[in-house]
């Protein structure tokens, strides 16, 4: 009895044979190459059964039977992979569209300061709890974004950046022992403020006594009242210099859009019959492009209506003339 299961990308092989249970990584992730190895094992099982194939006692028995019985030991592993082969061979791996472009681009942020602190050259196999535990501490003690020290958030998305590639490398059989990060220790963090209008914190900013590090950490809180939205709309509906400007931040305020999520949508995406806009997601499943549909807003359709009229052509909602004639 044969059968084969996918963990994570690659298949496994797990056979019956006397009595005893076999399981091994086939280190491919296509079905079909899968496919091919379970009908050779299970032709071969058969011989066993019918004792037309002998299995020695010292042998290593998927390899054997994998085989046709003429390889009686399991294939040595490729040379050491380092850390350096571990990333390279993983980022190669991902098929196109299947993570966000700035989504990589922040995981090659991360491997850019794993490289700063742990050797590139190192081989995984050597790589233990205490170099992890190090790399924390030394990067937590660096500067980030206005003159801060690291968040522990962004140690721990750097460590998950090593993580991923480990255990996909794991699954697909370039490495066997598993990731060695069990108990690492991060820095406490500090809790962000809570979300404030723009004249609470322009109060709180006031009173003085506030860094310019405490002050941006304000302004990052900040939320726009519906007074605020309307003024920032007045403003660049006046001051824009390109007419896109002002249709694209109506759309995004009022629909709570993202901005690739805006640079996304079609003409074809807004309905002015029933009132609605189709915005298409990437970041909510992770498996697949989903979409959810937004009711618009008297606002909002009459500024669509009135940018259509003017729109430089193409299929994309907003763009700027040169950017339509480039489709």
């Amino acid at each position: 009895m044969a059968w084969i299961e996918k963990r994570g990308d690659a298949f496994r092989l797990i056979f019956r044979l006397r009595g005893r249970k076999f399981t091994r990584s086939l280190k491919t992730c296509s079905e079909r190459a899968a496919e091919a190895s379970l009908a050779r094992v299970e032709d071969n099982i058969r011989r066993v059964e019918l004792g037309t194939l002998e299995v020695p006692d010292d042998v290593d028995v998927l390899t054997f039977l994998l085989s046709d019985g003429r390889v009686e030991k399991r294939p040595t592993l490729p040379a050491v992979v380092s850390l350096k082969n571990l990333f390279d061979t993983y980022f190669a791996s991902i098929p196109d569209g299947a993570l966000e472009q700035s989504t990589l681009k922040g995981m090659k942020m991360h491997v850019k300061h794993l490289y700063r602190h742990l050797d590139r050259h190192q081989p995984c196999t050597g790589l233990k709890l205490l170099h992890l535990q190090g790399y924390i501490e030394r990067r937590s003690q660096e500067k980030g974004r206005r003159g801060r020290k690291v968040s522990p958030a962004t140690l721990k998305k750097e460590i998950v950046t090593l993580r991923t590639a480990w255990n996909w490398a794991r699954n697909a059989g370039i490495i066997e022992r598993p990731f060695p990060g069990r108990g690492l220790k991060y820095p406490k963090g500090s809790e962000k403020p809570p979300f404030q209008t723009v004249a609470e914190i322009e109060a709180r900013i006031r009173r003085g006594g506030l860094k310019p590090e405490q002050e941006a950490e304000l302004w990052e809180s900040a939320f726009l009242t519906l007074d605020d939205v309307r003024d920032l709309l007045a403003h660049v509906r006046t001051r824009s210099v390109s007419q896109v400007s002002y249709p694209l931040f109506v759309f995004a305020a009022h629909t709570g859009a993202r901005r690739s999520e805006c640079v996304r949508t079609t003409i074809d995406d807004v309905d002015f019959a029933s009132g609605t806009v189709v915005i298409h997601e990437r970041k909510r499943v992770r498996s697949r492009h989903s979409t959810r549909r937004v009711p618009m807003s008297p606002t909002l359709v009459e500024t669509l209506k009135k940018w259509l009229v003017d729109h430089p052509g193409g299929q994309l909602l907003f763009c700027r003339t040169e950017e339509a004639h480039r489709e």
